[in-house]
């Protein structure tokens, strides 16, 4: 009897230690995307004769979604995630795998299961489900990382990371490289060591453009940031600095206090290609302002601060390692996306997480959220 009310007890008192303030976080950020996206589309859908409620309603569903994953996972243990790593991560491999062969492609990148009503981009759960295999991995090693467990980490990375190059997705290839080896830096690995593999990264990238494993194109789309004011760029990078400058004159004009929703030349008249997923920000910029653009980014800063806190409190190696990968994941995605649309980051097509449009983006961070949130519950953060 006495065992079962301290079980109920500790239950209790596991809920309690939910941080509900990273709960909120992220569904207010949910629930903003949600309505900057229906602000980005409606009157390009209007003018097309389409329903003008299309992307409204499909992103409501994979927020309400991603809410109810969230919430589930956070109720599940996080060392439990132990048993289902290596599922996971063989899925991950299986799916990439799958994209070549039964993957649909578009503006010649093949990335998307094509289940009809939705996409699903596989690469996107892998980030996910590798942050999970190396915190566990990590978990096993409590006596530390050895060279050689660095180096089987490192090919772990390196087979999923090939794949996603292939298909080519630069931007996800980019986020693993600095989501592991942000971890590898907290499980202990020295920093002399880090050094190296940076320099042998370093070389390795120049190879594959030298050899042409990485296309001209998606080189030129990596540095155009570089050169915003080139008059002798061919016409692939004069399209890639045309969209950047329309994002930043979207941003600019919206002044201190913005348009307004559903208002803003830029946005209105459909200036900015793909607005709804990789530049959405720039309809914050245009319709919210300085002001609104501000409130936005310090949310996503709270968010990732809170991210931060749990992971650096976390008791365990694999709640310190799983969180804090989470937290590179999230925060750099959200500085690649806005910095892209500021042109002072390259193009890489990185969503910025939970504002912009898709489903595989939106599950994966709200599932993400589900994971810190279950560290939280056990760290008392």
């Amino acid at each position: 009897m006495t065992d079962t009310i301290n079980a109920l007890s500790n239950r209790i008192r596991s809920k309690d230690s939910l941080d509900a303030s990273l709960l909120w976080g992220l569904i207010a950020l949910g629930i903003t995307g949600v309505i900057m996206i229906y602000s980005a589309t409606r009157q390009a859908l209007i003018d097309a004769e389409y329903n003008p409620h299309y992307y409204l309603e499909r992103q409501s569903i994979f927020v309400i979604l991603g809410i109810v994953v969230m919430y589930g996972i956070s109720l599940i243990d996080y060392r439990r995630l132990e048993i289902v790593a290596t599922p996971l991560y063989v899925s991950g491999l299986l799916g990439l795998a799958g994209v070549f062969v039964l993957g649909s492609s578009s503006l010649g990148a093949q990335r998307w299961f094509n289940l009809g009503l939705f996409q699903v981009q596989p690469s996107e759960f892998t980030v996910l489900f590798l942050v999970i295999a190396v915190a566990t991995y990590c978990e096993r090693r409590p006596e530390g990382l050895k060279l050689y467990d660095v180096w089987r980490l490192l090919f772990m990375a390196a087979l999923p990371l090939m794949m996603i190059v292939i298909q080519p997705d630069l931007g996800t290839s980019i986020i693993i490289v600095i989501t592991i080896g942000a971890m590898l830096v907290v499980a202990g690995v020295p920093p002399r060591f880090m050094s190296a593999l940076a320099v042998l990264g370093t070389v390795g990238l120049v190879l594959a453009a030298y050899f042409s494993v990485l296309q001209k194109y998606q080189i030129e789309r990596f540095t155009s940031f570089l050169n915003q004011n080139s008059s002798t760029a061919n016409s692939q990078l004069q399209a890639l600095i045309y969209q950047v400058n329309n994002a930043k004159s979207a941003i600019g004009s919206g002044g201190l206090h913005g348009s307004g929703f559903f208002q803003g030349l830029q946005t209105v008249l459909g200036y900015v290609p793909e607005q709804r997923t990789d530049f959405i920000f720039t309809a914050i910029g245009e319709q919210l302002g300085f002001i609104g653009s501000v409130l936005i980014i310090s949310l996503l800063a709270f968010v990732a601060y809170r991210m931060f806190r749990i992971g650096r409190n976390s008791k365990d190696i694999m709640g310190r390692t799983l969180v804090l990968g989470i937290f590179v994941f999230f925060s750099f995605s959200c500085f690649e996306n806005i910095g892209m649309t500021m042109g002072i980051m390259p193009m890489t097509g990185i969503p910025l997480p939970l504002l912009s449009y898709g489903g595989s983006s939106a599950l994966v961070f709200f599932a993400a959220g589900g994971v810190v949130l279950s560290v939280s519950r056990r760290s008392g953060s």
